[in-house]
């Protein structure tokens, strides 16, 4: 029987590691709605998807001028 793979989780340390931010940034920019997405856990822990971490980024492209 085949499974599917999980999606990968990253923990918050690892996603402001990426962004090259502190966590008081994060969440201010958390705040205003221009974070990536996150899952809260039942044990309070934040992650992120990779998938998720990744469109976010893309989002933030800023188109290459002619």
């Amino acid at each position: 029987m085949a499974t599917t793979p999980r999606p990968t989780l990253l923990k918050l340390p690892e996603v402001l590691a990426e962004l090259g931010m502190s966590r008081a940034a994060f969440y201010r920019m958390r705040a205003r709605g221009h974070a990536p997405r996150l899952i809260k856990l039942p044990n309070g822990q934040l992650r992120c998807r990779r998938t998720d971490l990744d469109a976010w980024w893309k989002s933030n492209e800023i188109p290459h001028a002619a």
